[in-house]
């Protein structure tokens, strides 16, 4: 954030280091862009077959030997390079340290990416005051219109303030001008020297965090997914970097304000997304961040509309940018956050995100800027704040439903959960069925058994009216017992006594 924001508050100065017009180096932005998606892509490679705080740690001594020579760059040419040096270290910045921080924390990474984004926002906030306090506010008193062609810079209209100033600036401020870029590159020299040591005691970081990384499973529609995520933060990006840009132009031709009021109204846009980004580390830990998503992007299309066709009042205007700042903190890293829950984000992932996020900084921007010039009567960057809005409100249902496509292991799990069901079923309707027929035999048994005791006593019955049978035999009665149950006691009895058993083996 710091290496980014420096370059406004000094760019009158590095026209003069240089001996240039300020509109004639444009062309360092257009290298520290390509840098920076060179970077990213870069990045995104790397990161996958390299230590992780290594890389940042390079990255950023990258971006401090860029930023300790700026200063004594003389040639537009070697300034350009610098740029793109810069631009490139902070391209691989910015993809490690997103992926850094998913595989560090994983599904708890919430807080610490919102906190990773606030950072960029609290440097860039801090970098212009810094670049104040080092020119000592001299460029005030000596250069009357330096805040004028600052503002050319932006219309992109060379102006003759500007050539006739910089040998003042030359003369008089290129000390100054000197410190800020000397401090802010120690302070990052520092940050990558931790690294360094971060990296020389955890040397199986790389492992830990593919390991982590393979832990999740793909997405069905993995590569879909990270390609309507790219359209999708190619939108969201623009659109906050046009507004942020041309909102003090929109409030002064439009709206017809003062400059002190039209840079109000622009510091109040950044304010609330400074503001925003640092409430929502303490929201992430209690919002999904799919519920953050969609309550940005409610609040951004609402926010929109009002600065669409609502501007020209000043409420309005002033209340729509601010909810439109805040709306636009979050999307970034809970989008992130969000992706993460459903499927992988590696390397080369996370650098596509911000390729997106890069693409739709420089064409977003650049084509409301031509537009512009061509329909000077139509607040162009407002139309542009709503349809972004509408175009990320559309993507996001269709990347929710991808990202929710069951998987063909679910489908295979599903179908074998149902077959067990069924099976359990058929076992069950067995066990019920086999316990009918042991009912059905345990009654069978016990008419069995009652016909036995019924048979038992008609032959006791008839064995009483047998002509013949002495007493002694009737006597024997009662152990017909012994005999019904083929007792072997009997091999000894008289020959009635042997008929009455034969006649009872004939009837059973």
């Amino acid at each position: 954030g710091m290496s980014i924001a420096v370059l406004g508050p000094t760019f009158p100065n590095l026209a003069a280091n240089v001996r240039k017009n300020v509109s004639d180096i444009y062309y360092i932005f257009v290298g520290r862009s390509l840098g920076y998606l060179g970077g990213s892509v870069l990045g995104g490679v790397l990161f996958d077959c390299m230590n992780a705080s290594l890389l940042l740690a390079l990255s950023m001594l990258g971006t401090t030997a860029g930023l300790y020579g700026i200063p004594w760059c003389k040639e537009s040419l070697l300034l350009t390079i610098l740029m793109s040096v810069i631009g490139g270290s902070m391209g691989i910045l910015d993809t490690g340290g997103n992926v850094l921080a998913l595989n560090t924390w994983g599904s708890e990474a919430g807080p610490h990416l919102q906190a990773l984004h606030f950072s960029f926002a609290a440097g860039a906030f801090a970098a212009p005051i810094l670049a104040k306090m080092a020119l000592g506010g001299s460029e005030s008193e000596e250069l009357p219109g330096a805040e004028k062609t600052n503002q050319s810079v932006l219309k992109s209209v060379p102006t003759a303030s500007a050539a006739s100033t910089t040998p003042a600036l030359k003369d008089h401020n290129n000390e100054d001008f000197l410190w800020s870029y000397i401090i802010i590159g120690t302070y990052i020299l520092f940050v990558s020297i931790f690294f360094f040591v971060l990296y020389s005691k955890d040397s199986s970081a790389r492992d830990k965090s593919k390991a982590s990384a393979q832990k999740g499973t793909l997405a069905k529609y993995h590569w879909p997914l990270v390609g309507l995520l790219f359209v999708f933060f190619l939108f969201y990006v623009g659109a906050e970097v046009t507004y942020g840009s041309y909102v003090f132009t929109y409030a002064m031709v439009f709206a017809e304000m003062k400059e002190s009021e039209a840079a109000a109204l622009n510091s109040v846009f950044w304010g609330a997304f400074a503001m925003c980004r640092a409430v929502a580390i303490f929201g992430a830990a209690f919002l999904y961040p799919g519920t953050m998503i969609l309550m940005s992007l409610l609040s951004s299309a609402a926010s929109s509309s009002a600065l669409a066709f609502f501007a020209r009042y000043r409420a309005s205007l002033w209340v729509g940018t601010a909810v439109y700042g805040a709306s636009m903190a979050t999307v970034f890293p809970s989008g992130i956050s969000w992706i993460e829950q459903y499927t992988v984000v590696e390397g080369k992932s996370a650098s596509l995100f911000v390729v997106g996020a890069a693409l739709g900084e420089m064409c977003i921007p650049a084509t409301v800027g031509y537009l512009q010039g061509r329909f000077h009567h139509i607040p162009v960057v407002m139309y542009a704040a709503f349809v972004t809005s509408v175009m990320t409100v559309l993507l996001f249902p269709i990347m929710y439903k991808l990202a929710n496509a069951p998987q063909e292991n679910d489908l295979k799990e599903v179908s074998d959960s149902e077959t067990r069901a069924a099976l359990l079923s058929n076992s069950r309707l067995t066990e019920d069925e086999d316990e009918e027929d042991v009912r059905e035999w345990n009654d069978a048994d016990f008419e069995v058994i009652e016909m036995n005791d019924k048979l038992k006593s008609s032959l006791m019955d008839t064995s009483h009216k047998i002509p013949g049978d002495s007493p002694a035999e009737v006597s024997l009665q009662p152990h017909l017992d012994d005999v019904l149950g083929n007792s072997p006691g009997v091999a000894g009895g008289s020959s009635g006594r042997q008929n009455g058993n034969v006649d009872w083996e004939k009837s059973e």
